[in-house]
């Protein structure tokens, strides 16, 4: 059977392919891949290519497929799997695989990953359980279980002492708790906003800093203050541009401190003031990875020794955040689709993947089957271009102009084919 995937064959160099699946074994699964959204470490594997520890020396003769984020429908089941998945099950990956390499689909895989039509799943990904039944009213939101497990995966990570001197802790964020996320104004700290409001554990604080005024403005249009007070939950966005001290500012918040602080960028300034903003066992967690392997932060370690502070760095969710993730999305917990952002087909993932860094909004989701330019979910309405546009446009205004379940099943029968 025959697949179109973005393949990467060395540093920036993408190129849109047809060619030939291999035959599927009674131990491999075939899907159809219909929504990727399109994520910056992506954009760190193709712009070190074989230097990245996920992706193989050997791309140059045997290119892998782009793509972690993706959701879609098994095609054909082999016989070792059949008393566990069926033909037509809709499906998100945990891309975590299990593998002792650290390979994993959309770095590493020559026939497995999310850009792309049809794949096969290689016995390995269901060994490991990272192929997840999905049940939501859209594959959009499918594509967005996978960074929203990251958001969960951090939030369960966080660890505080039980009791004071205890060697006993309790995991996961504090509850009632004063919490900051700092530089939280990407799609990332957007649905960690979210999970705060939302989530089984909230805090009675939470503090949410950026650089942009537009964006904080932004993330206060689609998380109201007065939404978070219905939770129980003070909500405050606060711009650190200009404050010479963001500690001692943001302490007018949280006297004795925070006990949950998540760095949303890889800046060693904020690592610093965030360190300092804890409270007694007070627990950061580097939620932002890094592209440079060397880089460190001043720390303050007489907080460490004296206040009981704690770090946690976190990449990725497991299966058991995946699931967690599944269960927010199909139950609208949290309403993943504020972050899509933009929509594109296939034939236009190469160039965008390039130039992710340089491009604003949230989430860019891409159907896999369609021929799109990219294109901002909010602009569409000021398309005028030929029916199918003006159709898709009431479809918007209903959501708020907000993708959605209904605009995707749209979009799904009556854009371009690829």
């Amino acid at each position: 059977m025959k697949t179109k995937a973005v393949r990467l064959y060395g540093e920036m160099d993408l190129k849109l392919e047809e060619f030939e699946l291999p035959e599927m074994r009674d131990d491999e699964i075939m899907a159809e891949v219909v929504t990727d959204s399109l994520c910056m470490s992506s954009y760190k594997a193709i712009s070190q290519a074989q230097k990245h520890k996920k992706v193989p020396e050997d791309i140059g003769e045997h290119p892998i497929i782009l793509g972690h984020e993706f959701c879609g429908v098994i095609l054909k089941v082999g016989e070792k799997w059949k008393h566990q998945y069926q033909e037509g099950d809709k499906f998100v990956i945990q891309p975590n695989i299990g593998d002792e390499k650290g390979y994993a689909p959309g770095y590493s895989y020559r026939y497995m990953g999310g850009d792309a039509t049809k794949i096969i799943f290689s016995n390995q990904v269901m060994e490991n359980g990272s192929l997840l039944k999905y049940n939501g009213d859209s594959f959009f939101e499918g594509s967005l279980v996978e960074p929203l497990s990251c958001v969960v995966g951090a939030f369960n990570a966080q660890y505080h002492m039980k009791k004071m001197y205890s060697y006993e802790h309790v995991m996961g964020v504090k509850e009632g708790g004063a919490m900051a996320l700092l530089g939280a104004t990407g799609p990332m700290g957007f649905l960690a906003i979210d999970f705060a409001i939302h989530g089984p554990k909230k805090p009675s604080v939470l503090v949410v800093t950026g650089r942009t005024q537009e964006k904080l403005d932004m993330a206060a249009k689609l998380y109201t203050v007065e939404e978070a007070k219905e939770q129980g939950v003070e909500l405050v966005y606060v711009n650190t541009r200009d404050m010479e001290d963001v500690n001692a500012e943001l302490r007018n918040y949280s006297a004795r401190g925070f006990d949950d602080v998540f760095i949303f960028a890889p800046n060693q300034e904020m690592v610093t003031y965030g360190t300092k903003m804890l409270a007694y066992d007070g627990c950061l967690n580097f939620f932002s990875g890094p592209a440079d392997q060397e880089f460190s932060a001043n720390v303050n370690f007489y907080n460490i020794h004296y206040n009981s502070t704690h770090f946690v760095g976190t990449s990725g969710g497991n299966t058991e955040d995946m699931k967690q993730s599944i269960e927010l999305i199909e139950n609208k917990i949290v309403k993943a689709a504020k972050i899509a952002t933009h929509i594109l087909g296939l034939d236009d993932v190469p160039e965008v993947t390039k130039t992710l860094p340089s491009l604003g909004g949230g989430k860019k989701i891409v159907y896999t089957h369609k021929r799109f330019p990219l294109t901002e979910v909010d602009k569409i309405g000021e398309k005028s271009d030929n029916k199918f546009i003006d159709e898709l446009k009431p479809i918007l205004k209903r959501h708020g102009d907000l993708w959605s379940g209904e605009a995707e099943r749209y979009f799904l029968q009556n854009a371009p084919v690829i």
